[in-house]
């Protein structure tokens, strides 16, 4: 197989933009992720397009990626419409390097792109709530709001986790989204802030939780060898991508025995490395609380631990092993057709050196080893989909 690069990525803010068209977000991201890598946008042979919601909200079907790369100004190249729930853009991604590994393509763009805002936001949420069997689940009442409640929840009542500990991630992660100006919102939230928000599912208040947005992201991906003639920037490697669906109840896996982590053991395998050679993490907050659940899940401490890198700041920026510098989905945003790629774009820049004031130290300055990894949906119990990317910068 081709060794496969990120030869450049680019975002449209996430925010509100009631006056914006999805094809204005992700021409915006498209052609910034052009101009990052730096290519004669001629090269670039196909495209692979992410979106969730836009059949139900915009009632665009069928062929939302034409649509998307026409309007960018792309003709005549085969575009993939991918859609996986939440997971959709890294869905996408993994396509698009699938596609330059296995040498059919040398150069291709993977984008997500999502409208949430549409005037109704009782529609967008409605809409949100279809990621899963509904003939099963569709009519019992619960949002995944309440679903990440019960997992929290179980997990404080074995553990001891206090509120605090839950309102902690969402400091961290709100001071680091309020130095990212492609951030939704930007305004740190202390602890009591956090605390003293709408309860919207017991123990998950207002604050913990993500918002409806607008927003897009895109990637250009290539051969390494040809990213080596193209660009003077740190080359960075897709060193893994791993994707699965559900396999057992949420409530009930044990950490090492979670989708995730068989998702993020799969990817580590095929980098050759473990969990704890990486030096930078962007992963699933749908629900801030979740980032401690996920601490275990993807091997970065033993089961029960979790609070514990939050309480001693070993995930902030200037810790150990810094997770969500972007903001995360709360801070950041969460516009779900988008976010995987907006994650990845994270981790390109970090392992760059190109984060700004949000920039991460590794273990021997710009951290070398980075990785996303992203939800969607819910079936029988446990996520529809997760997927988990492994990027390596190199010399």
């Amino acid at each position: 197989m081709n060794r496969v690069v990120v030869l450049g990525v680019g975002m449209h803010p996430f925010g509100k933009y009631p006056q914006k068209h999805i094809k204005e977000l992700a021409n915006t991201a498209i052609w910034a992720a052009i101009r990052d890598a730096g290519v004669d946008p001629r090269k670039i042979e196909a495209a692979f397009v992410g979106n969730c919601l836009g059949g139900v909200l915009l009632g665009q079907e069928s062929v939302r990626g034409q649509v998307i790369l026409r309007h960018a100004g792309f003709k005549g190249i085969p575009v993939v419409n991918v859609e996986n729930a939440c997971a959709t853009a890294s869905t996408a991604f993994r396509m698009a390097w699938l596609s330059v590994a296995s040498g059919v393509h040398d150069v291709v763009l993977a984008v997500g792109a999502e409208k949430m805002y549409i005037g109704d936001t009782a529609r967008s949420i409605q809409a949100l709530t279809m990621a899963t069997d509904v003939e099963v689940a569709g009519n019992m009442g619960l949002q995944f709001t309440a679903l990440y409640a019960m997992a929290i929840r179980r997990k404080m009542d074995k553990y001891g986790w206090k509120p605090e500990d839950l309102a902690k991630v969402v400091e961290k992660n709100s001071y680091h989204g309020s130095l990212n100006p492609y951030a939704q919102f930007r305004k740190p939230l202390t602890v009591q802030e956090v605390l003293s928000s709408r309860m919207v599912a017991d123990p998950i208040t207002l604050y913990m939780a993500s918002s409806i947005g607008d927003g897009a992201a895109a990637a250009v991906l290539c051969r390494e060898d040809l990213a080596r003639k193209w660009s003077e920037k740190p080359i960075v490697r897709v060193a893994a991508s791993a994707l699965r669906s559900g396999q057992g109840s949420l409530l009930e896996a044990h950490p090492r025995e979670s989708t995730t982590w068989l998702t993020a053991r799969e990817a580590y395998e095929q980098a050759g490395i473990g969990p704890e050679d990486i030096e930078v993490a962007e992963v699933h907050d749908a629900m801030a609380p979740a980032e401690l659940k996920l601490y275990e899940e993807l091997g970065f401490c033993p089961e029960g631990e979790a609070v514990r890198l939050v309480r001693e700041g070993k995930t902030g920026l200037q810790g150990q092993i810094p997770v969500n510098p972007s903001g995360g989905l709360c801070s950041r945003g969460h516009p779900v057709g988008a976010t995987g790629l907006a994650q990845i774009a994270e981790v390109v820049w970090q392992l760059r050196g190109e984060a700004g004031d949000r920039q991460v130290r590794g273990r021997n300055g710009i951290p070398r080893w980075g990785l996303t990894q992203n939800d969607g949906g819910f079936v029988d119990g446990d996520t529809a989909a997760t997927a988990v990317h492994l990027f390596q910068r190199l010399d």
